[in-house]
């Protein structure tokens, strides 16, 4: 049974690369897209994806307030950040909200099939520097995140320290 994937991503260049990045593997099922953060509760709810690949910059909703919403009503579902930047609130952050990986989009393109395939088994796919960001500690976070709101929703956070 292939793994069911749904690319969540507000550029139609990137979702279609993803798209043919993954049809080459016949372990993998693109099973929708979202251009925007608040397509994505409903699209899972109509899809049931294995996994969500998530940009965190989207309109209408951002990654993570996207994240945050689907796993308070899909907890299921394994949810892997791709984003173009690193930062230690949104690494922290992540990692409070429950994702099972964090990866770059200048990653090398041929490992992605692979961290998808570690986290749909039940493991976690964390890109080396996001890692390095987790090891160093919260003070990163706190000194990165002047105005609180990353604070703030980890608090809230549905899968804290998962």
């Amino acid at each position: 049974m292939p793994i069911r994937v749904l690319i969540a991503d507000d550029h139609q260049l990137i979702r279609d690369a993803l798209t043919d990045l993954l049809a080459g593997s016949d372990d993998f099922e693109v099973v929708g897209e979202c251009s925007d953060g608040g397509q994505i509760v409903d699209a899972v709810g109509r899809t049931r994806p294995d996994v969500v690949l998530m940009d965190l910059k989207m309109p209408v909703l951002d990654g993570l307030q996207a994240t945050q919403a689907l796993l308070v009503s899909h907890p299921e579902v394994r949810v892997v950040v791709l984003t173009g930047g690193l930062t230690p609130a949104t690494a922290f952050e992540a990692r409070a909200l429950g994702v099972a990986g964090y990866l770059l989009k200048d990653d090398d393109p041929a490992e992605l099939p692979d961290h998808l395939r570690v986290v749909a088994a039940g493991g976690t796919a964390w890109t080396a520097a996001a890692s390095a960001v987790i090891e160093s500690g919260w003070e990163s976070l706190v000194a990165s995140s002047p105005d609180g709101t990353a604070s703030a929703r980890v608090a809230d956070s549905p899968r804290r320290h998962r």
